[in-house]
């Protein structure tokens, strides 16, 4: 399911022709963000990327696109073109509690997820077929335990969560690289940071 939070006609977020990650941000324009969101919740903790997802759209910002699917796709690599950054969000069994933040790059091939691909296997692809840079891009790993079908989200996952908004909510409203970069989680990375 794609959202952006203004009408979208081809044109990049905003209404603009798109940029491209590579040419970085222009300073005339408010930074645009792609955020995704993955995970069914139908299974216990794994729906805490959706969740998540669902109070980012809820905030009706234009400069954010917000796109929820059960995996991760090769697709979703054209859903990167003309942001200035791009969000990551699932649940994870390796994040420390309650999250993990980190910034992360194209991988060919890096599969630590449950889930058909990786974040860095979409930036790869990225690269790949648009022939650019991604745009940078970071992972919020809400850590989750309980991924039973048919269950809830487990108490220590739902106070996960609201850490989780209460961390990101205003990154997402004035979002920035150097920001987003100052906020990574001590001692994370994609190697640990995540399932």
């Amino acid at each position: 399911m794609t959202s952006p939070a203004t009408g979208c006609d081809g044109a990049g977020p905003g209404g603009s022709a798109p940029s491209g990650g590579a040419t970085g941000p222009d300073p005339a324009k408010r930074t645009t963000v792609v955020v995704f969101g993955w995970g069914n919740a139908s299974r216990g903790d794994d729906g805490l990327g959706p969740l998540l997802l669902a109070r980012i759209e809820a905030l009706g910002l234009s400069h954010v696109t917000a796109i929820e699917d059960f995996q991760l796709q090769l697709e979703h690599a054209l859903d990167l073109d003309g942001a200035d950054l791009a969000l990551f969000v699932d649940a994870s069994v390796a994040a420390p509690s309650p999250f993990a933040f980190f910034e992360t790059t194209a991988r060919l091939g890096l599969t630590h997820t449950s889930h058909a691909m990786a974040p860095e296997a979409v930036l790869d692809v990225y690269g790949r077929v648009m022939g650019m840079v991604a745009p940078p891009a970071f992972v919020l790993a809400i850590r989750g335990e309980a991924f039973e079908l048919g269950t809830g989200l487990a108490p220590a996952a739902e106070a996960g969560l609201e850490a989780a908004w209460a961390f990101i909510e205003p990154l997402i409203a004035a979002p920035s690289l150097d920001g987003w970069r100052a906020a990574v989680t001590p001692g994370t990375d994609a190697a640990g940071g995540v399932d």
